[in-house]
């Protein structure tokens, strides 16, 4: 049985010379189909911040019936920027976000690129600096850019580090909106670019190290130079050469009875703190 509202496909032979269906008729297409460099980002928050900052990244809009007053503007942009944007049932908004958890809206975007971070634009920056040296759990990187987001960090910076997670549909659909508040940068041979930083800012570096003094998110506060706050990877930490760049060791104490923090929840409480002490 056709779907309701639908009408059922004619079998006719001369069907095809009849004229078009209307775009909005057309099926939903497959997660497995081929998008080219599109991605999909789900949840009203995330497409939210999306048309609020770059409406003409979205190239494809799904939604259903529940959502429908919610996006009644967005459809307006698409329909102004002749783009398709169409209200599906839930089993097919599901086929198109590859998931039920897709919060009854969906648009397929092209990627931001990601600029070079260039040390001379740093010198004018007077906010905290984060930068992420091989996270690389994608749900991490999206919790710490809805964090930094949360609390206004206007800059994220991602290494070459083989390991470090790039922006991507799991990021985004964590994130609930924060990419779009973010401004990403790409760092190459992150030892060096540290190394020219230390000019204009203060490197943290967060790492348990026994061979080096350390300070806890207390030390954030004051100096006359921004703060550059250096993550590393969920298991192996900041690498050893990123390390020896950084000017200072940073670490949170804790109770001892868990040796370490998840680092969405270390950048949580650093981000936090970079706020509350001015950066």
């Amino acid at each position: 049985m056709p779907p309701r509202g639908r009408p059922p496909l004619p079998h006719h032979p001369r069907a095809a010379t009849r004229p078009a269906a209307p775009q909005a008729a057309q099926p939903a297409p497959q997660p497995e189909e081929s998008r080219g460099k599109l991605f999909r980002v789900s949840g009203l928050p995330a497409v939210s911040a999306l048309f609020a900052h770059e409406p003409q990244r979205v190239e494809r809009l799904f939604f259903d019936e529940r959502l429908k007053p919610a996006v009644g503007g967005f459809c307006k942009a698409m329909a102004a920027a002749r783009k398709p944007y169409r209200m599906v049932d839930g089993e097919e908004l599901a086929k198109v976000a590859g998931t039920v958890l897709h919060g009854g809206v969906v648009a397929l975007m092209a990627p931001r690129a990601l600029p070079a971070f260039d040390t001379e634009a740093a010198k004018r920056w007077t906010e905290p600096l984060l930068i992420l040296d091989g996270v690389g759990n994608p749900h991490n990187l999206g919790a710490i850019l809805r964090t930094a987001a949360f609390f206004g960090l206007p800059r994220v910076v991602l290494s070459d580090h083989p390991g470090q997670a790039a922006p991507s549909e799991a990021a985004y659909r964590v994130a609930e909106g924060g990419f779009e508040w973010v401004e990403l940068y790409r760092a190459a041979n992150l030892p060096v670019l540290l190394k020219r930083l230390r000019a204009t800012h203060r490197i943290f570096g967060t790492a348990l190290d026994p061979k080096r003094p350390s300070v806890d998110a207390g030390g954030l506060a004051g100096g006359s130079k921004p703060v550059a706050l250096v993550m590393g990877n969920e298991e192996d930490g900041i690498p050893p050469a990123t390390l020896a760049a950084c000017d200072t060791v940073l670490t949170i104490p804790g109770s001892g009875r868990v040796q370490s923090l998840n680092v969405a929840a270390t950048a949580a409480i650093l981000i936090h703190a970079l706020a509350s002490a001015g950066g």
